[in-house]
C-alpha cells in the first residue's frame, strides 16, 4: 500500500470518490446492494467480471500472498484516500468473486459511515455480497424447479459463485427449508466437495490489471528497469520480482 501510494502521488492521480451507502439509511444491506448496481448501472443479473467492474470504479485489487489459506481478502485505504482490496492468490475464482464484493460492502457501507458497534457489519457485508452477485429476482426465477446439485453446478456456471454460495443464498430468500439445506448440505459433505467443488464447475479465474498498469506508467516515467524500480520503491531487486514479477 506505500508503494501504491508513492507511485500514485508521483503520477498525480486522482482517486475517484467510494459510494457511501449506508444500510440504515437504505434499510438493510441487500437494499445497499441494489443502489450500488443502480449507481453502477449494473443492469444484467450476472456481473462478467467483476474485477474489471470494481478497477473501473477507481478501487485497486492485488493478487497478494497472504502465507496462509485463513485469509480470503483485506482491505486498505491509503493515507491519500485509494482504496486497496488484497485478495489471497491461493483463492478459486468463485471465491475470489465473493471475497471481493465481500470487500466492496465494507467500502460501502463501512468505512465512510461509522456503524455502531452493536452492529454484525461481517453479517452485512455477506448479505451484501449475496444480492450483489445473486440478485433476488433473478435467483428465484432460476431457483423455481428443485434445488438440487445438478442444478447449483448449473447456476455456478452462470451466477460464478460457489455452489455452498447458492444454497445460503436460497436459504435466506426461503426459496428452501431448512431440511433441504441440511440435504443439501450432507451431500457436499457425503461427496467430499465442501471445500473442492466439482472441476467441471470451476469458474475462471479474474486476473486484476490496476496495479501492473500503475507500476507500467511508473516504469515509463522513469525510464526505469526492474533494478532502477526496486531502487526507486526502496526495496531489493529480489523483493521486487517477488512482489511485482
Amino acid at each position: 500500500s506505500m508503494h501504491i501510494s508513492k507511485v500514485s502521488h508521483e503520477l498525480g492521480m486522482r482517486f475517484n470518490a467510494i459510494p457511501c451507502i449506508d444500510s440504515e439509511k437504505f434499510g438493510s444491506p441487500f437494499n445497499c446492494a441494489k443502489e450500488l448496481r443502480r449507481i453502477w448501472k449494473l443492469k444484467e443479473p450476472v456481473i462478467d467480471n467483476l474485477t474489471k467492474i470494481i478497477e473501473e470504479h477507481g478501487i485497486m485489487i492485488v493478487s497478494f500472498n497472504f502465507g496462509t489459506d485463513r485469509v480470503d481478502s483485506r482491505t486498505v485505504i491509503t493515507p491519500d484516500g485509494q482504496a486497496i482490496i488484497f485478495v489471497n492468490k491461493s483463492l478459486l475464482g468463485d471465491r475470489l468473486r465473493f471475497s471481493l464484493a465481500y470487500e466492496l460492502a465494507h467500502l460501502i457501507m463501512h468505512h465512510c459511515a461509522m456503524p455502531s458497534m452493536d452492529r454484525d457489519i461481517g453479517s452485512e457485508a455477506n448479505k451484501f455480497a449475496a444480492e450483489f452477485l445473486m440478485p433476488e429476482k433473478d435467483i428465484k426465477k432460476d431457483m423455481k424447479e428443485t434445488v438440487n446439485l445438478d442444478l447449483l453446478g448449473k447456476l455456478k456456471v452462470k451466477y460464478k459463485v460457489s455452489m455452498q454460495s447458492l444454497v445460503y443464498r436460497a436459504d435466506d430468500l426461503e426459496i428452501i427449508t431448512d431440511n433441504q439445506k441440511r440435504y443439501l448440505i450432507q451431500q457436499f459433505n457425503q461427496l467430499k466437495i465442501r471445500k473442492r467443488e466439482p472441476q467441471e464447475y470451476d469458474v475462471a479465474k479474474e486476473v486484476p490489471s490496476s496495479l501492473r498498469n500503475l507500476l507500467a506508467q511508473f516504469k515509463t516515467k522513469h525510464k526505469a528497469d526492474a533494478h532502477k524500480m526496486a531502487e526507486l520503491l526502496h526495496i531489493s531487486h529480489a523483493e521486487f520480482v517477488q512482489l511485482y514479477l
